[in-house]
């Protein structure tokens, strides 16, 4: 099955298009969150306990109370209609693990990049990322309970973004929020897609 194309049902007639979503961010953003809150499936997840070790690594100032980190990807299925599934990867924030991020970008139709105000810089990484790569993405700021509130304007500014690149704030927890956020970046994607003198490079 091609997440550029679409797959053959032996059980129906209709061939179902797969829309491949990828959801990043830093270091405990809130990807395994969103990931969970919109799967219709039990999520996959690579979750394993911070050590010691990695503990030297993977700074948790800001998000002390995280006691886990992705070491592969998240994975959740949501299923539109019958000839319509979104299929959602959630990328490891860790430097150690952006080599992975090559073969999960490979025919996603864009990213959604989680931002934690308490550690924005930790969302550079991917915004640099997805700009360099020529992929559709938006910013989304999830609301951490406690956390210093900025407008999306300030946050654009922070990081420095081009003035087309949506900006919103979103509850990583609340599944109509997180829908939004997907809603937002499909609609991005094809503004761009209809623009774009070369559509199939978002697919690379």
């Amino acid at each position: 099955m091609g997440f550029a194309g679409s797959y053959q049902d032996s059980h129906a007639e209709t061939v179902p298009i797969a829309i491949k979503i990828l959801i990043a961010g830093g270091f405990g953003a809130g990807k395994t969150t969103l990931v969970s809150a919109l799967t219709e499936i039990r999520p996959l997840r690579t979750e394993e306990d911070l050590s010691e070790p990695s503990a030297l690594v993977d700074l948790t100032d800001g998000v002390e109370d995280k006691t886990t980190t992705t070491v592969a990807m998240d994975f959740g299925r949501i299923t539109i209609k019958d000839d319509l599934v979104v299929y959602l990867f959630g990328t490891p924030g860790q430097q150690r693990f952006w080599f992975m991020w090559d073969e999960l970008a490979v025919g996603a139709l864009g990213a959604v990049v989680l931002a934690d105000t308490r550690r924005l810089a930790d969302c550079f990484p991917s915004v640099d990322y997805f700009e360099q790569r020529g992929t559709p993405f938006i910013v989304a700021v999830n609301c951490f309970d406690g956390a210093r509130r900025f407008s999306a304007e300030i946050v654009r500014s922070a990081l420095n973004l081009n003035l087309d690149v949506p900006v919103i704030l979103c509850d990583a927890r609340q599944r109509a929020s997180c829908r939004d956020a997907l809603v937002t970046l499909v609609e991005h994607a094809i503004r761009l897609l209809a623009t774009s003198p070369d559509p199939v490079s978002y697919a690379r």
